[in-house]
């Protein structure tokens, strides 16, 4: 039995290390913040160009598709204009991914959402050449297994997030459990609305262990998605990524549009922002990921580690 001063005492104890506890994490979210705004880090004179700060979707602001052009490409008029800049960003990508390789300290998560044709596959190819494989990974997420539908929604997605040192990228991702199993009826609104904060914590989690996510949706219009799926109708080397349930999904479009919506206004937060990114133009789209992801990595800063001691002093014999 303890008498009222003992109480009191270590009720004031808890009561301070649980405010030690808020202000930690409180300063650590801070900084993780600063990390994906890398504008106001790395840009000399802002403005960037492209202007990727633009499409990035600030908490709490909310975002209506139907007012993102998805033809934008600032200046810039063709694709000539954007392959210097554009071989200047994937070198500074792969440059800066191998400290961060070589830091082994903190990692990176890229997500990528877009409807059919949107591009996820032509994002990864073109703006990842010359990256070093063994330091990059890409993972596809498909309908979920017997297993995987035996556990929580994210049990498979957090299998994937990377370690220390890498750089992952989710080709669909985590918001398929809110906008597919929403637009489909496979779950009542129910069990899918609560993800939403569900996410949030998740990527609040990875950010607080090191891991800088970036969320991008590929911004294409109906009409661009037509003529893409008509050029893969007609050449016979693109018709194996024709589907018939490609038609099928695209009758959701307005379904599909609404549910990106609400996802990307309840989910794009302080320390995982996600950027709508105009795609109709794929060299544009290109670009802005690019220079997105490079000013993010150099905000990050990773640094190679130190060299033995005493190295100038070290002869290879022969």
């Amino acid at each position: 039995m303890t008498d009222g001063t003992s109480t009191t005492g270590s009720r004031r104890t808890a009561g301070a290390a649980s405010g030690r506890t808020r202000a930690a994490a409180a300063a650590a979210t801070e900084d993780r913040a600063r990390t994906v705004r890398p504008e106001q880090v790395v840009v000399d004179e802002p403005p960037p160009e492209p202007d990727y700060p633009r499409y990035r979707v600030e908490p709490g602001t909310g975002v209506r598709l139907a007012e993102v052009d998805p033809d934008e490409s600032e200046h810039y008029q063709k694709k000539k204009q954007v392959v210097p800049e554009l071989e200047k960003q994937r070198k500074r990508i792969a440059d800066l991914q191998a400290r961060l390789y070589g830091e082994n300290r903190r990692s990176m998560l890229l997500v990528l959402q877009a409807m059919d044709t949107g591009g996820k596959d032509g994002t990864i190819k073109h703006v990842f050449q010359g990256v070093n494989p063994q330091g990059c990974q890409v993972w596809s997420f498909k309908a979920p297994s017997a297993e995987e539908s035996g556990h929580d929604f994210l049990w498979r997605y957090h299998q994937r997030v990377p370690p220390r040192g890498m750089i992952h990228i989710f080709n669909r991702s985590h918001y398929e459990d809110v906008l597919v199993v929403r637009v489909k009826g496979l779950v009542p609104e129910e069990v899918w609305r609560p993800r939403y904060e569900v996410i949030n914590q998740f990527e609040h989690a990875l950010a607080l262990s090191g891991v800088t996510v970036l969320k991008f949706y590929l911004h294409i219009s109906k009409e661009e998605q037509k003529r893409r799926l008509e050029s893969r109708l007609a050449d016979p080397d693109k018709r194996w990524k024709f589907s018939a349930n490609d038609l099928r999904e695209r009758r959701s479009w307005d379904d599909y549009m609404a549910a990106f919506e609400e996802a990307i206004t309840n989910t794009s937060t302080d320390v995982a922002p996600w950027y709508v990114v105009p795609a109709d133009n794929k060299w544009y789209r290109n670009l802005v990921i690019a220079r997105t992801i490079a000013d993010t990595l150099e905000a990050m800063d990773p640094q190679f580690p130190a060299p033995e001691a005493g190295l100038d002093q070290v002869v290879v014999e022969d």
